[in-house]
């Protein structure tokens, strides 16, 4: 991604940006912009003035719903579905009415994110943290070229943030993939960032080489 002089309203004003490869954090308190940055990046809403694009090419020439499956979100409080895990691991394809995913697929993503159910267990017997790994399996079973995580740890105990989001990174890092994570925890940030870009009062204030790079 690059944002050349990018605003939204009176909640984002930022100069040049880059983010490329590896792990990159967008770090910063509740109200600072980063809410904002995240929805640019996965095209829920456009600039107000300048520019953003992806791999060379302006945001607003895209498509929304092929952008969203390049570039996938991982919410702070993810979407389940009715039924069982394997029904929610195979919701994209449902949707997208594509061939459902063999269960060995579903299991070795289950498997991935440390989550040993059966795909035949209803979804409402999880708990938080089950559901959220749940829904990293899933984001993972879509193979994007970029995750994009949203508050990861906001709704998760530490450890459970932890294993998330190591998990995730841990396999971006092995596939080539980048990651683009927003978050308010400056010691996740710390722990796994590539690149940390400090977001306050709707400005970059600052942009550091972090030694997660080596995790």
């Amino acid at each position: 991604f690059v944002l050349i002089n990018v605003s939204y309203l009176n909640v984002l004003d930022s100069p040049s940006l880059t983010m490329g490869r590896g792990i990159t954090t967008i770090f910063g308190p509740s109200g600072s912009g980063k809410t904002a940055i995240r929805k640019l990046l996965n095209r829920m809403i456009s600039p107000s003035t300048g520019q953003l694009f992806f791999n060379g090419t302006e945001l607003r020439q895209t498509n929304p719903v092929q952008h969203r499956r390049k570039v996938v979100m991982l919410s702070q409080n993810p979407v389940m579905f009715e039924g069982s895990i394997g029904d929610n691991l195979n919701a994209p394809n449902i949707f997208q009415k594509r061939p459902l995913l063999d269960e060995s697929l579903l299991c070795s993503a289950l498997e991935t994110v440390r989550l040993g159910k059966d795909p035949a267990t209803p979804v409402n017997l999880l708990s938080g943290g089950e559901k959220q790994r749940l829904a990293l399996a899933r984001v993972i079973l879509l193979q994007p070229e970029v995750y994009l995580l949203d508050e990861p740890s906001s709704s998760l105990d530490d450890a459970s943030a932890e294993a998330v989001v190591e998990t995730l990174c841990l396999k971006a890092r092995k596939e080539n993939r980048p990651v683009i994570m927003v978050t308010h925890s400056k010691a996740i940030a710390r722990k796994y960032s590539d690149v940390i870009i400090t977001i306050a009062g709707g400005k970059s204030i600052g942009q550091e080489l972090c030694s997660g790079r080596d995790n």
